[in-house]
């Protein structure tokens, strides 16, 4: 399998728990808590290693939040490579309210980075000469939104692959000044990244612009309850959802593209990976909290979607 190289520069505590009813003022009493390392690139690493794959993770990590991230990756088939920051990993809560299927989470914006911390990132991902690079998540405080139009450029250089996987400014910034192997955003996403509305007939065609002014080679966009569609420069793939009992979304885009780069680094096309990382996607909506997806899952989805 090809080297795989994940980034992520604000990684979380994701912590989960079930409640009958949520609400204001009132104490809500929480059980069946979980706890997972998470974070973009993160969740990718761990999907990646439950698949039976290993990657190397290079992650920002302070505060005693820092610690119980690095503790709790160590079990894990991660080669894992924290870079000291001076302020704590956050802490990322969900609660599932069992009166209603709803989910409610809270997403904390993450530590002030200085550049001087994020430098040795950038020194890391030059020297580890990866074919497969996968950039995901949100950027932390004081990082600025070029950071990965900078990964691209290292990326170009070492001859790696890169995956992106984030929002905002930072995917925008990317698209208009970097070059990207795969960008994975949602509807919303793109939508905000281009500036106007989309729809399911028009989100092909634009995707398919940016594809061909040279900003990604592929575009995945994930479409939610309505599937995906694989972008290329010849071509539109639609693949409907895949359908399962939903249990919580968290995860879901991570574990998208962890199957997709699994399946890319074993050597499959890009059409193939893209149908793995469906199932992938769609085998994490199945699990409660930020557990993802469990490996005879994907693999049942994938066979069956075959069929």
């Amino acid at each position: 399998m090809s080297k795989i190289l994940t980034i992520a520069l604000n990684p979380a505590i994701d912590i989960s728990s079930d409640a009958e009813t949520v609400r204001h003022t009132h104490k809500t009493r929480t059980h069946n808590q979980q706890q997972f390392p998470g974070g973009g690139g993160v969740n990718v690493s761990r999907v990646i290693s439950e698949l039976g794959g290993r990657s190397e993770l290079v992650f920002l990590s302070g505060g005693a939040t820092g610690q119980l991230l690095e503790a709790m990756l160590k079990p894990l088939a991660i080669d894992a490579r924290p870079v000291p920051i001076h302020d704590p990993v956050r802490i990322a809560y969900a609660v599932h309210e069992t009166s209603t299927n709803l989910e409610y989470r809270f997403v904390p914006e993450g530590p002030l980075v200085t550049d001087e911390e994020l430098a040795p990132v950038f020194e890391i991902i030059r020297d580890a000469q990866a074919q497969y690079i996968v950039a995901s998540g949100s950027l932390p405080r004081g990082v600025a939104n070029d950071t990965y139009v900078k990964i691209a450029e290292i990326a170009r250089e070492t001859g790696s692959k890169l995956i992106l996987d984030t929002s905002g400014a930072a995917l925008t910034m990317t698209l208009d000044r970097g070059q990207v192997f795969l960008v994975k955003p949602s509807l919303g996403e793109i939508e905000a990244c281009l500036g106007f509305k989309l729809d399911h007939d028009s989100v092909g065609p634009a995707a398919q612009e940016i594809v061909r002014r040279g900003s990604a080679r592929h575009i995945a966009v994930s479409l939610g309850g309505d599937g995906a569609i694989l972008v290329s420069e010849d071509r539109i793939i639609r693949a409907p959802a895949i359908p399962v009992a939903v249990q919580s979304a968290v995860g879901a885009g991570d574990s998208f593209v962890a199957g997709m780069t699994w399946s890319l680094a074993a050597g499959q096309g890009i059409e193939e990976a893209f149908r793995f990382g469906m199932a992938a996607g769609a085998a994490a909506v199945m699990t409660a909290g930020t557990e993802l997806c469990r490996r005879q899952d994907v693999l049942d989805l994938y066979r069956a979607a075959e069929a």
